[in-house]
């Protein structure tokens, strides 16, 4: 059964519940620093208004705040005015997801739009609670998923919802993209397939390391992540970040790589401190008394290499501290060796630091897609589907 799609639905003097991931990042005074999120958002949001729903009902989260307690650093309040410039409409902020006062406000003809304060201000929600999922579906006649980033959680504004809206539960745009671009990465990638997998725990990506070991032909491994792979193979890493149950996976993925897919770095950048100089470090055996804080030139080039055979490449996590610019260099030359090939290959960058790291090299534009959501497209990679997508197709099992 496939998912059915706003574009599928009759709108028309209907009241529509959304649910959206505007969980942005903002700085000490409040204000949002990346608006992309809500950006990828609009398209949706314009369709449900242009197609003549009544009212609007807007769902999302921000941050982590304490279940159950209201904070004002984890307000809405700023998506809130920021929708409310780009859709050149008011949006009323309610007090609450589910106080009197919002079906109060959806009487009101005035009153077009309403953003529910963030959802997880209520421990019901991460609880998946089927009745805080009743009272939020009680607002509306349709409900529309569009926050792909949190479908691999079971909440009640996600998955419980669902329950409310049998044959009347659909997917938004940003969603369908998300769904259409990672199912080419699940569904027989046009070979050769290179998947480059980064950032730090490998026992947060263990499961997407064996679906890459099976499915892909090239698995490149930089950032903190290859430092436990070299450390399994005996190979010193000096003060390089290498927790022991990382290297016991490290070991494991290697056993079952057995058609040597997996690459290790071969050089380094290193230093003596994280906001120290870098030095290259030329060997594959770091000093006891420097930490790996990048992939080396040789590395570089090695991986680059890998890249320019591949007709798919996935990326997930950067090769190194990407943010100090002293050791962006490994982060920015992956990014630059997939833009390259863009005429050539299927390039999707899986979310998290990537998406942040692809942004500041100036190349996001030269992907075919950035996804919006890190752990999201990796479980859609590895188990085939999402609660939240599940949800939409068939309700919740419970």
């Amino acid at each position: 059964m496939a998912i059915k799609y706003i574009d599928e639905a009759d709108l028309k003097g209907k009241k529509v519940i959304a649910r959206f991931d505007f969980n942005v990042p903002l700085d000490s005074h409040h204000q949002i620093t990346d608006t992309t999120r809500i950006d990828e958002s609009l398209p949706t949001i314009r369709y449900i208004l242009e197609k003549g729903a009544s009212k609007l009902i807007m769902m999302s989260h921000l941050g982590r705040p304490k279940a159950g307690k209201f904070a004002k650093e984890f307000s809405l309040e700023p998506v809130a005015k920021y929708l409310a410039s780009k859709l050149e409409q008011e949006i009323v902020l309610s007090e609450s997801s589910v106080d009197s006062g919002v079906k109060s406000l959806l009487t009101l003809n005035e009153t077009k739009i309403v953003l529910l304060e963030n959802i997880r201000f209520h421990k019901e929600e991460t609880d998946n609670d089927l009745e805080f999922a009743k009272k939020l579906a009680s607002y509306a006649d349709i409900y529309v998923n569009d926050a792909f980033g949190t479908s691999h959680r079971e909440h009640a504004s996600v998955y419980g919802i669902t329950k409310y809206f049998e044959k009347k539960s659909y997917g938004g745009f940003l969603l369908k993209r998300e769904v259409e671009a990672l199912s080419k990465i699940m569904n027989s990638p046009k070979k050769p397939f290179v998947t480059i997998i980064g950032g730090s725990k490998i026992s947060d990506k263990i499961k997407t390391l064996e679906y890459f070991i099976t499915h892909a032909d090239k698995v490149l491994v930089g950032g903190a992540m290859s430092y436990p792979f070299l450390a399994a193979k005996n190979i010193k890493v000096g003060k390089s970040r290498c927790a022991k149950e990382d290297v016991e996976f490290a070991k494991k993925a290697l056993a079952q790589d057995v058609g040597k897919k997996i690459l290790l770095p071969v050089d380094h950048l290193v230093s003596e401190q994280l906001d120290g100089k870098p030095i290259i470090c030329n060997e594959v055996t770091i000093p006891d008394n420097l930490i790996g804080l990048d992939i080396g030139p040789k590395s570089i080039e090695l991986y680059t290499n890998e890249i320019k055979k591949a007709k798919t490449v996935f990326w997930n996590g950067p090769m190194g501290l990407f943010e100090n610019p002293n050791f962006s260099k490994g982060t920015f030359a992956i990014a630059r060796a997939m833009a390259d090939i863009k005429s050539q290959a299927y390039t999707v960058v899986g979310g998290g630091d990537s998406v942040s790291a692809v942004n500041s090299s100036g190349l996001a534009d030269q992907m075919s897609h950035i996804s919006t959501g890190g752990g999201a497209s990796l479980e859609l990679i590895e188990e085939g589907d999402l609660p939240g997508l599940f949800a939409l197709k068939f309700g919740p099992k419970n």
